[in-house]
């Protein structure tokens, strides 16, 4: 299981930010989105442009039902689409920002 074998990694390495990034897309997607986030913070507490982590931390929010508190992130993550030029995560933003 792959969410195991990142948290045998993350527990060794608990400040490595690759590792935590990949257990939690492993826990999203085994649908444990509220403990994903808590790793995705980390990852975007050590590097603040890190889109994907921010994609992920906004859709985890929008999956536990908490729209405004997924909002802002996914605000965040649209500004670093926009300004590292990623078409495709842009218009998947913009898409969702508008459902909100």
């Amino acid at each position: 299981m792959k969410t195991e074998r990142f948290q045998t990694l993350v527990s060794k390495n608990p400040n490595n930010e690759l590792f935590r990034f990949s257990l939690a897309q492993a826990l999203i997607e085994e649908e444990h989105h509220e403990e994903a986030i808590e790793h995705l913070d980390f990852c975007i507490n050590k590097k603040d442009d890190w889109m994907m982590a921010e994609i992920l931390k906004g859709k985890s929010l929008l999956a536990l039902q908490r729209n405004e508190d997924a909002k802002p992130s996914l605000e965040r993550a649209l500004k670093l689409a926009v300004d590292q030029n990623h078409e495709g995560p842009e218009a998947e933003l913009r898409k969702l920002l508008e459902s909100l």
